[in-house]
């Protein structure tokens, strides 16, 4: 498998004026046109923000759409003429650029709420839906006009906004109570929320595939080259050309990875790609494809034969087999990766490695008040499976369940001076706490 190129997309804005034309920032460069119409006293947000999560004309030229946006203050939002031929420009603009892939209809995406612009701007955008060839319509807030929009409306509603008293067919509505305005879409507002931006971008990416047709990419393509040069070809500098400008990696239970270009290319360079043993393997137990990312369950294999700190740091090598349950969540965005969310159960690792004790004390008291008698303790069995774990993933009947439950787990009364690698054997005592 090779790559087209190592080097990242280069396709600077373009200065139209008082528009901003960004051709596609994707690898295969070309892509649907969108016109992204925002208010003027967001414009300063991208300067605040401390996120990777670029502002919206460079996060949808990344998804490879062909964007134009147009900034309004309260000026010229309440002038129909100068607004409409700002959006015709943008058309024009559009239709005239090669890396533009369709020509006859456009999405219009507007940010902010209403009232960040003139009173007479929601006319305005309802003579724009109605003369322009503007197939969908994506609002990140309640306006009076939306559920009267002609053409396919998505509606992203704030918590401190109320759902239109009416809709159509035509009008898609997602609400979002833990957000406090508009602005938790734009990347440094100061409402912005990552978490519940990203949910709201995907639903938008959703509507607008459906809407433009595109652009679609084969995921499982993308995701698989990535891991090759991973781990087949182990090349840093190809691994980091399959990922968007600012990506990054969470390797949840020991939070490890990279957060952004320059720290994600130093972990993968130090820390990932040349410290996984030779026998490393990836068995796929599942994937899910969605709109723009993939989730998959995999049995994660190697032999232990030297230091894999980011899996398990500062352990030197046991020249133990582990078998390990994997879950990850891919972002892919346009035909690069944004980040992965990589998840696992570190409590079977230390089993198949021996370094978890299976007994360990419990420093409480039990129900009713219960307290140890003295020179006693209590300990409690440690609710953690070895290879079993990646033997059921394999297959659910292979291992029984719901072993935990029976006896020889919960809580247990010891002499106090007991050792506890000693008393590995024992049984728990009937002391009414079985641990579920």
């Amino acid at each position: 498998m090779a790559s087209e190129s190592t080097s990242l997309p280069s396709a600077p804005p373009v200065d139209l004026g008082q528009n901003v034309l960004q051709p596609p920032l994707s690898r295969c460069g070309h892509g649907p046109g969108l016109i992204l119409i925002t208010p003027a006293n967001l414009t300063d947000c991208a300067s605040k923000s401390t996120s990777l999560d670029p502002e919206p004309l460079q996060k949808w030229a990344e998804e490879s759409y062909t964007v134009v946006q147009i900034t309004l203050d309260a000026e010229s939002s309440a002038d129909d003429a100068v607004v409409s031929e700002r959006v015709k420009i943008a058309k024009e603009s559009l239709i005239s650029l090669e890396e533009c892939s369709k020509k006859d209809h456009f999405g219009l995406l507007v940010y902010g709420s209403q009232a960040d612009y003139a009173p007479s701007f929601t006319t305005t955008l309802h003579h724009i839906t109605t003369t322009q060839p503007i197939a969908a319509t994506i609002h990140h807030s309640t306006w009076d006009i939306s559920p009267q929009f002609p053409i396919p409306t998505l509606i992203h509603i704030p918590g401190t906004n109320k759902p239109p008293q009416s809709s159509t067919s035509q009008t898609t509505i997602h609400t979002y109570p833990d957000t406090s305005s508009s602005g938790f879409i734009i990347p440094g507002h100061a409402d912005f929320k990552y978490s519940t931006a990203g949910v709201a971008h995907t639903r938008s990416l959703t509507f607008l595939k459906a809407h433009l047709n595109g652009p679609y990419f084969d995921l499982e393509k993308i995701w698989a080259e990535h891991t090759y040069y991973e781990f087949q070809d182990r090349s840093v500098e190809k691994t980091m050309a399959t990922m968007v400008q600012e990506p990054y990696v969470n390797h949840i239970p020991t939070i490890t990875g990279g957060i952004g270009r320059a720290r994600l290319s130093n972990f993968y360079l130090n820390h990932f790609i040349f410290n996984n043993p030779d026998d490393t393997a990836l068995e796929l137990i599942s994937r899910t494809i969605g709109v723009d990312r993939i989730v998959d369950e995999f049995v994660f294999s190697f032999t232990h034969v030297k230091e894999v700190d980011w899996l398990i740091p500062g352990i030197p090598p046991t020249n133990k087999h582990l078998q390990i349950p994997f879950t990850s969540v891919v972002n892919i965005r346009g035909d690069r990766l944004y980040h992965e969310h990589i998840a696992w159960d570190q409590a079977t690792v230390l089993v198949q490695l021996g370094l978890l004790p299976q007994w360990l004390p419990f420093p409480y008291a039990l129900p009713g008040n219960k307290h140890p008698a003295p020179g006693k303790k209590f300990e409690y069995r440690i609710p953690a499976a070895g290879v079993e774990t990646a033997e059921k993933l394999r297959d659910g009947g292979a291992v029984e369940s719901n072993a935990m439950f029976g006896e020889g787990f919960g809580v247990r009364e010891v002499d106090d001076n007991a050792d506890i690698t000693t008393t590995n054997t024992y049984q728990a005592q009937s002391l009414g706490v079985p641990f579920s």
